[in-house]
C-alpha cells in the first residue's frame, strides 16, 4: 500500500481527492471525508497547519506530550511515508488503512515487519524486537523480568529465523501466517464504522486510543 506525498492539495469533504484516496484504501469516500474531520482535530492540537507533527501524534495516541515514547516515535516514522517530519492527510489515511479489518493480510505483515526493522536493514534482529517489547511493556505499565523477555525473543527467533539469527520478510510472513495472533492488534474494528457523524466517532476513538 503506497502513500501519497503531495501537500499541495489537501482533500476536503466532497472534493475529487477524496475519491482518489478512497480508491486506493479500504475506506469509502464518505469515510475518507469523516477521517478528514479527525485529521483536522489532531493536526490542530498544537499548531493549526493541517499537518500532524510528532508531538501532536503522540498526544493523540497516548495523551502525553512531553514524555517521549519509542513505540509512538516508530509509528510516526511509518505514517510519515516521505520522511519529511510531518504527516499529511494522504499519509494519514493510507497508513490508517492498514489497520482496517478489510485491509489485505500482506499489507499488515509488511507494516509489522517495518515496525520491527528499526535500522531499515531488511531484517529483524533480536535486539530490535527486545527494544520494541520493552517499549510496549512500559507504555502499558506492565513489567516482565528481562530474562523472561529474552526467552520469548529467543523462542521467536528459533522458530522464525532460518539459521542466521535474523528474520527476513519472507520468514516473517511465514511466521505470522502460522501465528496470526501476532497481528491481531492490526485490526481496529471501529474503522469499519466511520460515518460523517464525527462527534460520536471521535469519542469512540478517544476511548480506544488511535
Amino acid at each position: 500500500m503506497g502513500c501519497f506525498a503531495s501537500k499541495s492539495s489537501r482533500p476536503v469533504a466532497g472534493c475529487e481527492d477524496s475519491k482518489v484516496i478512497a480508491s486506493d484504501t479500504p475506506f469509502s469516500v464518505k469515510e475518507v471525508e469523516a477521517l478528514y474531520e479527525l485529521f483536522k482535530k489532531i493536526s490542530s492540537l498544537i499548531i493549526k497547519d493541517e499537518l500532524i507533527n510528532k508531538d501532536e501524534f503522540q498526544l493523540a495516541m497516548f495523551r502525553k506530550q512531553n514524555e517521549r515514547n519509542f513505540f509512538a516515535d516508530r509509528l510516526f516514522d511509518l505514517f510519515d511515508c516521505n520522511c519529511d517530519g510531518v504527516i499529511d492527510f494522504e499519509e494519514f489515511v493510507h497508513s490508517l488503512g492498514v489497520f482496517h479489518p478489510n485491509a489485505q493480510f500482506e499489507s499488515k505483515v509488511a507494516f509489522t515487519f517495518k515496525l520491527h526493522d528499526l535500522r531499515n536493514s531488511g531484517y529483524i534482529e533480536q535486539n530490535e524486537v527486545k527494544q520494541m517489547v520493552f517499549s510496549l511493556l512500559h507504555e502499558s505499565d506492565l513489567e516482565l523480568p528481562e530474562d523472561v523477555v529474552e526467552l520469548i525473543v529467543e523462542k521467536t527467533f528459533s522458530e522464525a529465523a532460518k539459521g542466521n539469527g535474523q528474520i527476513n520478510f519472507d520468514e516473517w510472513k511465514e511466521f505470522v501466517t502460522k501465528n496470526p495472533s501476532l497481528i491481531k492488534n492490526m485490526d481496529l474494528p471501529y474503522l469499519k464504522e466511520i460515518t460523517l457523524s464525527f462527534p460520536s466517532f471521535s469519542i469512540k476513538v478517544e476511548h480506544q486510543n488511535i
